[in-house]
């Protein structure tokens, strides 16, 4: 029996012994060079070697210079800022998807093709059309409202609704995504709940306050989490409608990394800004993992 055991345990390592091989080489060693660099004031157009990283090793100074710099702070404020107005927002817009995708009408099957339609979209496609979209001279946007007796902003060149466009954007873009999981934690949530409520008279918004949203709750927090790093990871969008603009108001942590790293050619600042990054992602999701204890109800 245990020679059996042990060549049914060598079997299962060769088998995964090709996953382990590539997640050493494309992830763990990545990361790894990635925290050297972060300590050298490298370019990124010499040969990367070990010669190298000791010539242009300069400790934590990039580290330094970014924290005592303005400009990081300014571009965590406007990744802050976006993240404030984006979650809100998309998680209402998710919610009103799965509450109605969840509902057994006719022609519901069509509308759950067509509500994640724009996920499937890639973001490239996505930016391009939201410009036109948002265009203060032909965008439908500005039209509709002028429609009204509303005079349309400048969305894309004003310093001031250059992030909400980006936002409702990416709420358009994301809703689909995380309706989907909430429409499986409605799926999931057993019908007797709502029969007992019904009996005791409670009326629709007691039941949804009550019952749906605390044994949702689970898929929420999961779409907070996600929905959160994703929005640290704030990139295609910003490029391709402002470029960080007007006047840095777009600048955001992703971009930053690109274009120190791609335009720049600091290749150790760039790395020095995606480590503070992951720090920053890292200490929230842990705090929201801490934090779900108070919010957060999973059925025994």
């Amino acid at each position: 029996m245990k020679t059996k055991k042990n060549n049914e345990r060598i079997s299962a390592a060769l088998f995964m012994l090709p996953s382990f091989i590539g997640m050493i080489i494309f992830s763990l060693l990545p990361i790894l060079i990635s925290i050297f660099i972060s300590l050298t004031d490298w370019n990124g157009l010499e040969k990367l070697s070990p010669a190298t990283i000791s010539k242009d090793f300069i400790g934590l100074r990039n580290y330094t210079d970014i924290l005592s710099g303005t400009e990081f702070w300014n571009v965590l404020a406007h990744t802050l800022y976006f993240i404030v107005l984006y979650i809100p927002l998309v998680f209402i817009a998710s919610l009103i998807i799965a509450e109605i995708l969840f509902q057994a009408r006719k022609g519901v099957g069509v509308l759950r093709v067509i509500y994640y339609i724009p996920v499937l979209t890639s973001w490239v496609a996505a930016s391009l059309i939201w410009k036109w979209v948002l265009s203060p001279q032909y965008g439908a946007v500005n039209q509709i409202l002028a429609a009204v007796g509303i005079n349309g902003p400048n969305w894309l060149t004003d310093e001031i609704w250059a992030m909400p466009a980006i936002v409702l954007a990416s709420v358009w873009k994301d809703m689909g995504f995380y309706g989907l999981f909430l429409l499986s934690g409605l799926n999931g949530i057993d019908n007797t709940y709502y029969e007992a409520a019904r009996v005791d008279g409670a009326n629709k918004a007691k039941i949804f306050f009550s019952i749906t949203m605390p044994l949702l709750s689970p898929s929420l927090f999961f779409c907070l989490i996600m929905s959160l790093i994703n929005a640290f990871q704030l990139f295609p969008q910003v490029m391709i409608m402002t470029e960080g603009g007007p006047n840095g108001a777009t600048q955001v942590m992703v971009e930053r990394i690109y274009t120190y790293g791609f335009k720049y050619f600091k290749m150790g600042y760039a790395s020095a800004y995606s480590w503070l990054l992951f720090v920053i992602i890292f200490a929230l999701t842990l705090l929201q993992l801490k934090g779900q204890k108070v919010w957060v109800h999973y059925e025994s």
